[in-house]
């Protein structure tokens, strides 16, 4: 019987950890969710600020968003600024939904 002893384990999961990752780095969140909190704390600021259905700051040129990190602290930030008192986990369903409609972070 051919067993995996635990260094070998561990250093499997160390090479597979990061691309699972990377591969749906929101995985956790729920998309639904975090339309809701985006129609509901988001969306009023974004439209005042650009118009239209207010998507074109997830989409401009300039964003500052540019990979999932950033994605997350963005989303913590204007939490923090704005007093939305989102939990983490409304954090999550935020990212999640804000990376499957404009971002496709992998």
């Amino acid at each position: 019987m051919n067993t995996i002893t635990a260094p070998a384990l561990a250093l499997t999961l160390a090479f597979l950890a990061p691309a699972a990752l990377a591969a749906a780095p929101f995985d956790k969140g729920d998309a639904n969710k975090g339309k809701a909190t985006h129609e509901k704390q988001c969306a009023g600021c974004h439209i005042g600020r650009f118009g239209g259905d207010g998507g074109k700051i997830y989409t401009r040129a300039d964003r500052r968003v540019k990979n999932a990190s950033a994605l997350a602290q963005q989303i913590t930030t204007c939490n923090a600024m704005l007093g939305n008192n989102l939990f983490p986990e409304d954090e999550l369903h935020l990212a999640a939904y804000l990376n499957g409609q404009y971002y496709k972070f992998k």
